[in-house]
């Protein structure tokens, strides 16, 4: 049970890391327009590559877990990733994010505390 969760941590962590890359750069890309240059500029930016790295790696880690769990268990432990990018919201953009959110996230814990103790 312990390998099954670290591998949701990380599978969540490398979503969210994949979601934060991408909206990083998008807000790099600037206006769209269908040019040359505005597509070069997506295809060079750092960020987007990271973007599709992150989630070809959580692709492949997820494969694993299906392949080895049960999806009735496995699924419902990937609303990890869902503290994870409030916590991204919060420190790495600076989001504002109110009370209701964080006593979601608690709930959503609970509820991954209740599957994994089923």
């Amino acid at each position: 049970m312990l390998i099954l969760i670290i591998l949701i941590i990380v599978q969540s962590a490398l979503l969210v890391a994949a979601q934060s890359f991408l909206k990083i750069s998008v807000e790099l890309f600037g206006k769209f327009s269908w040019s040359w240059q505005y597509f070069k500029t997506v295809f060079t930016t750092w960020q987007f590559a990271a973007s599709g790295i992150c989630a070809l790696v959580a692709m492949l880690v997820w494969m694993y877990v299906l392949k080895h769990y049960e999806f009735s268990l496995a699924y419902p432990l990937l609303s990890i990733s869902y503290v994870i990018g409030l916590l991204a919201a919060h420190f790495v953009f600076h989001e504002a994010v109110p009370l209701t959110r964080w006593i979601g996230v608690i709930i959503v814990m609970v509820g991954v505390y209740f599957i994994v103790k089923s």
